[in-house]
């Protein structure tokens, strides 16, 4: 009788999720980068980080103990600030459009996810063992990312205007699907299209949205291209190949127009030249001047040296730029601590409080104070506390590391020196801190495990 009742709960069993789907270690973070373009199509680009971010907290929730990387304290506390600047909503600065909590809670709220996903997904990666997932398959993923932004770069380049409606796009309401900040999140574009030197101009945006954040995550993601081919045993074709991408990557670069991609650039350039100095390897002067040799020749011998002189007399948003900044700085002092919750608008332009936007000139008027950089954005929405732990955090975590001379390391710590220099004019959610999260996690992962650091 045993054998048959035995017999008859392996029938009638019903077998358990775990073995109905094997899920790989790290599925979470493994599915959102290596399926990011999948995401942007569907219309869940941004969307997919505080979605996946569910199944990576439910990890860390199950686990008896939770490690935190070196200056988390100090993360913490600007994510504190954050919150508690939530009271000061519905406060109407002067020179502002007026408004209510009902309507700046959403966007507020926006923000709060968005710094909660990334911090679930820093805790995630770095409690991840070197099993589960090795230090170079995400770097071997965000080497994926950068080619993906190279190709979407292209794609803006020579289909300047691809944009199509997407899946999630369809399911929305007509008037939510409309709206011009709920379009930046689910309606794929190429490019955005812009007409600054007198032209429509395509300015690669795919699959990030728009185009600054386009040049501010491949100016993260392009040290780990280095480091995939030239740090880690890997064949000649796959340098040769890394080589590739990073030459047909300086083209959609240069074309983008984005000057604040070609100061990181420099900027990263610099740094590493200083950090291999410092450990003797003069070696790299004749690296980056062969770099910048070919890059002058590249750029004299083909139409990328018209764009570039198009771009520099060409400002565009300087003025817009300066009037923001100017407004946050000028306006946090009716609440200097906290700052106000969110970003403002402000009344008119720089020229007159009667400037407004028009079909003609959608963008004129009502400057958005706090949206021309995260650093003006943590003043403003965040007050001096803020601004403080925001900028602080990144220092220090800089300078903690200072001693990781490892080419994952260095790549890593490229990517938090361009968060201090990017906040100037670029902000930070969601993509390029969730990357530079992913940078500092290699850093937390190369201390705690040295003996196998790459």
């Amino acid at each position: 009788m045993r054998g048959v009742a035995t017999v008859r709960e392996a029938v009638f069993a019903v077998p358990r999720p775990a073995r109905l789907l094997r899920l790989p270690p790290a599925w979470p973070l493994t599915g959102l980068l290596v399926l990011y373009p999948l995401w942007w199509a569907l219309g869940l680009g941004t969307l997919i980080f505080p979605i996946l971010a569910v199944p990576m907290a439910v990890w860390l929730s199950r686990r008896a103990k939770i490690a935190v990387p070196p200056g988390f304290a100090l993360w913490l506390a600007f994510c504190a600030v954050v919150v508690i600047s939530l009271l000061a909503l519905d406060v109407d600065p002067a020179g502002t459009i007026p408004g209510g909590l009902g309507s700046r809670l959403p966007g507020a709220l926006f923000r709060v996810l968005g710094y909660a996903s990334v911090t679930i997904m820093l805790l995630y990666a770095g409690n991840q063992t070197e099993r589960d997932l090795p230090r170079r398959r995400l770097v071997a993923m965000l080497v994926w990312l950068f080619a993906v932004t190279v190709a979407g770069g292209l794609l803006g380049m020579f289909a300047g205007h691809f944009e199509f409606t997407s899946p999630l796009e369809m399911l929305l309401p007509a008037k939510v699907a409309k709206d011009g900040f709920v379009q930046s999140l689910v309606h794929p574009a190429a490019a955005q299209v812009m007409d600054f030197l007198g032209y429509e101009t395509p300015r690669p945006a795919a699959p990030w949205g728009y185009t600054n954040t386009w040049g501010n995550n491949l100016g993260i993601l392009a040290p780990f291209v280095v480091v995939a081919a030239f740090a880690t045993p890997a064949k000649a074709a796959v340098r040769v190949g890394a080589l590739a991408l990073l030459a047909v990557a300086l083209v959609p670069a240069v074309y983008s127009m984005n000057r604040g991609l070609w100061v990181n650039i420099g900027v990263a350039g610099a740094y590493l030249a200083v950090r291999f100095l410092l450990m003797g390897r003069v070696w790299i002067l004749g690296v980056l001047g062969g770099v910048l040799v070919a890059a002058a020749i590249a750029v004299t011998l083909t139409p990328l040296g018209g764009v570039i002189q198009q771009r520099l007399a060409n400002g565009h948003s300087d003025d817009g730029r300066g009037y923001s900044t100017e407004q946050a700085l000028t306006g946090v002092w009716e609440s200097p601590v906290i700052g106000y919750g969110n970003t403002r608008k402000t009344l008119g332009s720089g020229a007159s409080i009667a400037v407004g936007a028009t079909e003609d000139c959608p963008r004129c008027g009502g400057r958005v104070i706090g949206g021309n950089g995260q650093l003006w954005q943590a003043i403003y929405a965040h007050g001096i506390a803020g601004a403080l732990t925001y900028v602080g955090f990144f220092c220090w975590v800089l300078w903690r590391f200072r001693k990781d001379r490892s080419a994952i390391g260095l790549a890593a710590s490229v990517a938090m020196l361009l968060s201090l220099t990017s906040m100037f004019y670029y902000n930070a959610l969601y993509t390029p801190l969730a990357l530079t999260f992913m940078a500092y996690a290699l850093l937390w992962r190369n201390q705690r495990e040295p003996e196998t650091t790459a």
